[in-house]
């Protein structure tokens, strides 16, 4: 008999024989749900109210469709159409491991379209937290199983800000097999690949090691295919961490601009402050004038007694320099203790085995490529802000994915 219909019986005699327990056996019923009206099959004759909608509990073993076909040349059909419905958008026909284009599924540039080719995500590598000068990128390998085919990924990078016209300056582009794998890149830019969780997913990395300290970034990423089509861009924008300030050496400093300041100055004592001030970074400069007024504001603040002191064009050449300094890092600026420490943190370095001929790129396939790794270290600077001594919390590059 049905399941169901063996459980109806079991409640049946429960419920009759009160006095007389089924042992081990507890029932409790649940209704998940109706099936829609437009069902004709959900209807049971003599009764108005519908029957249960069945609900899917548990999956044990996961089949193809079309496996559940009894009829052999059906089976072979309704394969054939899954699987191009499913790797060449329903445009192709899948021959081993890529996909065959129908004549109707070109592009305007006479490129087949049929298979698509996904667009790759940037983002941050977790392992590696951006510093003042080093930011690791990383992105998932968007080669699918069957169809199109991954040449390359084009790396573009670029600073941005006030003062740069981002539409005349496109920055540097790298290309992921020719630029890096090759070693035909510079030393401050390295690529590695790795494995995910799953052996057959490859995870793609590039370090920038060179970056000025709080500069804002843009990084576009794009893959080619063996066909030399693009895909759609994935892009990151962050703020490198704010340069590293050696706090102790910033109130010495504030120091001895308040001595050569204090009482008369003689014009070799005005000379030497101009060039202490002059030598230090922006960043610097911001910290030693929080210090300086932190100490001696009661005596006149850094930019009154600098002008007064130095007078005005001088005082100005000085001042300016401030600018520089970005309102996030400022604000951290001001903090009361600033503490600076170097983390050492591994990377991985690839290199390819093998040499790309030249014209012959597209018809490459990255993924086979064979590649020597090794892992190096790269040092960090960072700095840490607190707001008594002894209690710190550590900043983190803006970053904004697009």
């Amino acid at each position: 008999m049905p399941f169901i219909t063996y459980l109806s019986g079991l409640l049946t005699a429960q419920m009759l024989s009160d006095d007389q327990l089924i042992s081990g056996v507890e029932i409790r019923c649940e209704e998940k749900g109706r099936c829609p009206s437009t069902c004709h099959l959900c209807r049971r004759p003599g009764k108005e109210q519908l029957s249960p909608t069945p609900v899917l509990l548990e999956i044990n073993h996961v089949v193809p469709l079309y496996t559940l076909i009894q009829d052999n040349g059906t089976k072979e059909a309704f394969k054939n159409a899954l699987m191009s419905s499913y790797w060449c958008s329903g445009k192709g026909d899948v021959i081993d491991d890529w996909c065959r284009c129908d004549l109707s599924a070109f592009d305007a540039s006479g490129l087949p379209s049929c298979s698509p080719l996904p667009q790759p995500v940037l983002r941050l590598s977790p392992t590696v937290e951006p510093s003042s000068t080093v930011v690791s990128l990383e992105w998932v390998d968007v080669q699918p199983a069957i169809g199109t085919k991954v040449s390359d990924y084009i790396l573009q990078h670029k600073k941005v800000d006030e003062y740069t016209d981002t539409d005349l300056y496109t920055g540097e582009f790298l290309s992921f097999a020719d630029d890096l794998l090759s070693g035909l890149g510079t030393s401050c830019v390295a690529a590695g690949r790795s494995h995910g969780e799953v052996p057959e997913v490859s995870i793609y990395s590039v370090i920038f090691k060179c970056l000025e300290p709080d500069g804002l970034y843009k990084f576009t990423l794009y893959a080619v295919d063996t066909r030399g089509r693009h895909s759609e861009l994935s892009t990151v924008t962050l703020r490198t961490a704010c340069p590293l300030v050696d706090d102790n050496k910033a109130e010495e400093i504030a120091d001895k601009i308040y001595n050569l300041y204090n009482g008369y100055t003689s014009g070799k004592e005005q000379q030497t402050a101009y060039n202490t001030l002059m030598e230090v970074s922006a960043s610097m400069l911001f910290r030693v004038q929080h210090h300086y007024n932190s100490h001696y504001e009661k005596f006149g603040d850094f930019v009154w007694r600098s002008e007064d002191e130095l007078g005005p064009r001088k005082a100005h050449l000085i001042l300016r320099r401030l600018e520089r300094v970005s309102s996030h890092c400022s604000s951290l600026l001001r903090s009361a203790y600033i503490q600076s420490r170097v983390d050492t943190v591994p990377y991985l370095f690839c290199r390819s085995e093998e040499v790309r001929p030249a014209g012959m790129v597209w018809y490459s396939v990255l993924k086979d490529t064979k590649i020597t790794c090794e892992e190096k270290m790269v040092s960090m600077a960072r700095n840490t802000y607190g707001e008594s001594k002894g209690r710190y919390y550590l900043t983190l590059s803006n970053v904004s994915p697009f």
